[in-house]
């Protein structure tokens, strides 16, 4: 099968070689998926630039997220599922080969219905933002009656928590950093948008919430915005962020989240590190969302297989949408 691979870690244009490898055969267990797309997120990115430790093997073929349809199935697994439209996800999970590639075996619980209404391109788009997502909004339980504020509303991450919010019954407040962003959060849910370039958040959510606060943030720059963040969250509020990348090293102040939240709950959230079981919840729930058109996608960047640096290039220079490659 024709991949896109690296065999040490470096810049993006540098590295990639597309080839011929083996074509996985799918185990117990397994099924094997031909693939039609492979999201990539920017944990990919950082991985292959060599932010992520040392190299697992000899040739990696990155991405966690993708999708395709069931060609052939492992022992102890329906036949029944041959010719399904899935996305998957976790595809490169503690080991080297991920989704970029033609084909894919992988646990026949990481490959999650598809359905008809979005395309493979789209599906691609699921995975770790949207698992991260479900997480970020319902860790704690349901969200009915809440108010929830999701920064970066539009981004990879944020867009799917404001659908996921609205879905769980929550009001949704969401910051954008432009008309168009804003426009697209709307469209996912939120209703109200607050330009956080210009505006200050937590005032604006105060004023929403008769003076009370969010009942929970989910949070795209935890050490950049903590101080906003306490600012605008209730007595007793919820916290969940999964990102800090313009402030990896945040300060915590500590005296503000005592006596302005008394007693603040704070989520670290990592998709890959969320219990088995409630991985597995957060892909059912996605599918069925998807399987009845409750869910939008962002816009989808595509490049072809043979331009894997191109792609990885883009998703490090904070491309809008999502950047899959059309395999």
């Amino acid at each position: 099968m024709r991949a896109a691979y690296y065999r040490a870690y470096g810049p993006a244009r540098e590295v990639f070689e597309i080839g011929e490898v083996a074509t996985p055969v799918a185990g117990k267990g397994e099924v094997l998926v031909r693939l039609r797309a492979s999201g990539i997120n920017p944990t990919d990115a950082k991985k292959r630039a060599g932010n992520r430790g040392t190299i697992e093997a000899s040739l990696v073929i990155p991405h966690h997220d993708g999708a395709g349809m069931i060609e052939a199935v492992g022992d102890g697994v329906d036949p029944a599922r041959v010719g399904e439209r899935v996305w998957i996800w976790e595809g490169q999970f503690r080991r080297p080969f991920g989704t970029a590639a033609e084909y894919i075996a992988i646990a026949a619980d990481r490959a999650a219905p598809l359905g008809e209404a979005a395309s493979f391109a789209e599906g691609a788009g699921l995975g770790v933002p949207a698992i991260t997502a479900w997480f970020s909004v319902f860790k704690d339980g349901p969200v009915a009656g809440q108010t929830v504020l999701v920064t970066g509303g539009a981004g990879a991450v944020g867009h799917w928590a404001v659908q996921f919010a609205r879905i769980g019954g929550a009001r949704v407040i969401a910051t954008a950093s432009s008309p168009d962003k804003a426009a697209r959060a709307r469209a996912a849910g939120a209703t109200r948008v607050i330009d956080y370039r210009k505006d200050d958040v937590a005032k604006r959510v105060r004023e929403a919430t008769g003076g009370r606060g969010a009942d929970r943030i989910v949070e795209v720059e935890f050490g950049g915005n903590l101080p906003v963040a306490l600012a605008a969250l209730r007595t007793g509020g919820v916290l969940a962020t999964y990102a800090s990348m313009g402030t990896p090293n945040a300060v915590f102040p500590y005296y503000d989240a005592l006596f302005k939240t008394g007693g603040l709950t704070l989520h670290v959230v990592a998709c890959f590190n969320e219990p088995d079981a409630m991985r597995r919840r957060a892909a059912a729930e996605i599918s069925a969302w998807l399987g009845v058109g409750a869910l939008v996608h962002n816009p989808v960047v595509a490049f072809p297989l043979e331009k894997a640096g191109e792609a990885h290039a883009a998703v490090e220079a904070g491309t809008d949408g999502k950047v899959v490659l059309e395999v």
